[in-house]
């Protein structure tokens, strides 16, 4: 079994409303990071079309089902280069939009996760809340949850993708002004409290009224930085990571006087107030 793995973030400005050329720059970046030798390349929320349309109507011609053009572009490159991507893009299904993020390797489709907390924010406010359960999807010997960007302050779902056997949350996102404080904190505490790798990847650029600050991470499993583009610039982000890391939650740093286990030590008859 492979252990270690290079992962990419690929932090980039995004058109609205203009699929194809954000799809080729995409491909283009996915050639950069396979070059370099990555495993795993990790795209923006919504890369394929865009954030911040201003109603429903506006945004659902540029919405594809999953899966549909894009994917099958991007399935068709991983394929070529035996490479895994996660993308994000706006889902159809019938008459409901959803805000979602992809995971593709060398086989395909792998699987699909649909933004479950929702701003009131750009498309966010026309979109239909996900409601399926949180998945641990396999690439390789990888084990990758999938958040997009809301969900990150809130602690449930990374917990529930760490339970699940997670080695790494992607949270593919839009962070506007104001929303610096998430790359600083939650994505540091995030990985530190599950012990799990995490990489978020935002976007750059403006829509609208809103100028996108980038400050794309990769956070190690007690919450160290392995990486960040600390700034509103196009970048790509490397960093190496150790399965074994992700899956020791038993920590000992004096034997048999101080050890914790981040799972065996948990108390969930005192946490029902949490799903209340």
């Amino acid at each position: 079994m492979t252990t270690t793995f290079k992962i990419a973030g690929v932090q980039m400005n995004v058109a609205l409303a203009d699929p194809e050329s954000n799809l080729q720059r995409m491909l283009a970046s996915l050639e950069q990071t396979a070059s370099a030798g990555a495993y795993l390349t990790i795209f923006p929320e919504c890369a394929i079309s865009g954030y911040c349309f201003e109603s429903l109507e506006e945004a659902m011609p540029v919405a594809e089902p999953v899966p549909g053009p894009s994917c099958q572009a991007m399935i068709e490159a991983c394929q070529r280069l035996n490479v895994y991507t996660i993308i994000g893009l706006l889902e159809a299904d019938g008459d409901r939009l959803f805000n979602t993020a992809v995971l593709i390797g060398p086989d395909g489709l792998i699987g699909r996760y649909r933004k479950t907390h929702l701003p009131f924010l750009g498309i966010d406010r026309f979109t239909t809340s996900g409601a399926e359960p949180f998945e641990v999807f396999e690439a390789g010997d990888l084990r990758v949850g999938i958040n997009i960007c809301y969900d990150g302050v809130f602690p449930e779902p990374a917990r529930v993708l760490a339970l699940k056997g997670a080695d790494l949350i992607a949270l593919p996102t839009n962070w506007p002004p104001g929303a610096r404080p998430n790359s600083e904190h939650p994505i540091h505490c995030r990985a530190w409290e599950n012990r799990v790798f995490y990489a978020a990847v935002n976007r750059i650029g403006r829509e609208g009224r809103f100028d996108f600050i980038g400050c794309s991470k990769i956070c190690g499993v007690v919450g160290q930085t392995l990486a960040v583009a600390d700034h509103d610039q196009p970048a790509i982000l490397y960093a190496e990571i150790d399965l074994a890391e992700a899956r020791e939650k038993r920590i000992t740093v004096i034997p048999g006087e101080h050890e914790t286990d981040r799972f065996n030590d948990r108390r969930p008859d005192l946490y029902g107030p949490v799903t209340e």
